[in-house]
């Protein structure tokens, strides 16, 4: 705060003492806004250190339109005041704009140092600036700014977003001194382009990892599928001691729902509230969505409740999960109490995936009239553009309940190329309903536009019991022929559990697994059981040998 008061003992003490202000200031909009105040108000706006402090702080702050003022009023800027407006735009919403303040720097005759072109460099990577971030490496070769680790490390960023990882192994190999961020900056190039196997080499190779090694690596693993080795490299971050953050937090709780890890969910859970002061918002909806993925919907919506601040992802998660447990009119009461929270409270409104997740409450409830309903409001009340996703739940929600040729009207007005899950969904319901007639027409249509036999295996197998069903048997032997002409074979089913940390894949008719035996033995004592207690299976569709 600008103390009242100040002693008149000449223009030399008040700038001092302003300056002492800026040296000391906590950076709040308000203070610096009073300060500014008062270098004006003394005739103080030609003082190049105060106006660059100033400077300095709009920068930081995102004020643009105050930097830029202050800017234009310094007299021949030294390169660190090019460097504050250079950095903020860097990370603004136009960062093309750091590149023009360094062009009217070089027709200054200004020289750039290395934070200069670390900064445009940012600004390349943030724009998608291809050729200007490839013009910076050539000039910072020719300045010899190779051997610093601060613009290397930034060239290595650069060329891992835009997909040149090869060239940015080529700087990095080049490099004769390197920091953690340095190859964290590797490593997230390589996970950026899939190559997970370089990319756990690079980790391996780490002098010292930081938090941020670990959750690059895990974070990389879990959101492209490989769960497993998400979570035992989790095992190996915590044997490890690191200090778990919420980031790493959120991605293992992705992969402990995709694996229905509820141990080691709940045990993220305890950490949470042991060891964090408070939990984001983020990592709520990854506890909650946990929860829900695991089936116990209970504490997925226990946890719901007791947030303070909800996102329009906090809804759309709950909604979903309610849906998926086949809860279908409570999950559209929430999705209509998110409706009337987000007019008159909170503003949050739903999105394209809300409204995926209240489309597929409808299906599994069968509330066709409301489905209808919503999926109108999408585009005459929210103004919501609707995408393929959309449409598949409205086909599934139509097949479900036998409306078939509405369905196929559906499609066929459809904005979109359907694909294979439109066609699935719409032959799931002539499954459902027996007809064969409009299976037959689907089937042959999906699967002359699979470019996968294995895609096709599923489909085919699919058509065939309804055929069988139907007693068109002569239907069945054609599409055994075809299934047989295309080389398709049925993939086997398979699933897992998890016991004590350890993951046991299963697959129909496999004996690999070293208790087999013990396991087939107690399959056929449960099966006696249920027989016993009057149990009778629906075999109508265990109709074809697609491996025979």
């Amino acid at each position: 705060m600008i103390k009242r008061g100040v002693p008149a003992t000449g223009k030399r003490a008040i700038q001092e003492h302003i300056f002492s202000l800026l040296q000391t200031c906590n950076n709040t909009e308000t203070n610096i806004l009073q300060i500014h105040t008062q270098v004006i108000l003394n005739g103080l706006s030609h003082k190049h250190n105060i106006i660059a402090k100033l400077l300095s702080f709009y920068a930081a702050s995102g004020k643009l339109q105050h930097a830029h003022k202050l800017f234009i009023q310094i007299h021949n800027p030294k390169t660190t005041v090019w460097n504050h407006m250079i950095r903020a735009y860097a990370s603004s919403i136009t960062p093309w704009k750091s590149v023009q303040y360094y062009n009217q720097m070089v027709l200054n005759a200004c020289e750039p140092d290395g934070f200069t072109y670390s900064f445009l460099l940012s600004a390349c990577v943030r724009g998608g600036l291809v050729r200007e971030g490839e013009q910076l490496h050539g000039i910072v070769l020719a300045k010899g700014y190779c051997s610093d680790v601060f613009v290397n490390t930034n060239l290595i960023n650069f060329y891992a977003d835009c997909g040149g990882v090869e060239q940015a192994r080529y700087v990095f190999d080049d490099m004769t001194q390197r920091s953690v961020v340095s190859w964290n900056s590797l490593l997230v190039g390589y996970v950026k382009c899939g190559d997970f196997d370089a990319a756990r080499n690079v980790f391996e190779e780490i002098p010292v990892r930081n938090v941020v090694s670990w959750t690059t690596m895990i974070a990389g693993y879990a959101q492209n599928g490989k769960c497993v080795e998400a979570l035992s490299l989790f095992g190996q971050m915590r044997r490890a001691r690191v200090e778990l953050d919420q980031v790493v937090l959120v991605a293992v709780l992705s992969a402990c729902a995709e694996l229905g890890d509820l141990k080691l969910g709940r045990w993220i859970h305890w950490y949470v509230q042991e060891r964090q002061r408070q939990a984001s918002v983020r990592l709520n909806n990854a506890l909650m969505h946990m929860y829900a993925s695991c089936g116990i919907i209970d504490e997925a919506y226990r946890m719901f409740t007791k947030m303070s601040w909800k996102t329009t992802v906090s809804w759309t998660i709950i909604i979903m999960a309610f849906a998926k447990q086949g809860l279908g009119k409570e999950a559209l009461d929430l999705f209509k109490d998110m409706l009337s929270d987000g007019v008159g409270k909170s503003g949050i409104r739903p999105d394209g995936t809300t409204f995926i997740a209240a489309l597929c409450a409808c299906s599994h409830a069968g509330f066709v009239e409301e489905g209808c309903r919503i999926f109108e409001s999408m585009i005459h009340t929210w103004r919501i553009s609707l995408q393929i996703e959309h449409y598949g739940c409205m086909v599934d929600l139509l097949s479900r309940a036998g409306c078939l040729d509405e369905a196929y009207r559906l499609i066929e007005t459809m904005p979109f190329k359907p694909n294979d899950a439109i066609w699935g969904a719409l032959l799931g319901g002539c499954r459902i309903h027996k007809n064969s007639e409009l299976a037959s027409r689907v089937a042959n249509t999906l699967v002359a536009e699979l470019d996968s036999t294995d895609q096709a295996a599923g489909y085919l197998v699919l058509l065939s019991n309804i055929y069988a069903f139907a007693g068109r048997w002569q239907d069945v032997i054609a599409v055994r022929q075809k299934m047989i002409e295309m080389g398709v074979k049925k993939p086997p089913g398979q699933s897992w559990i998890q016991i004590y940390g350890v993951v046991h894949n299963f697959v129909v008719g496999d004996m690999t697994h070293k208790h087999s035996s013990l396991i087939y033995e107690t399959l056929c004592e449960i099966t006696e059981q249920a027989r016993v207690e009057g149990y009778k299976p629906d075999i109508t569709e265990v109709l074809l040998d697609a491996e025979g």
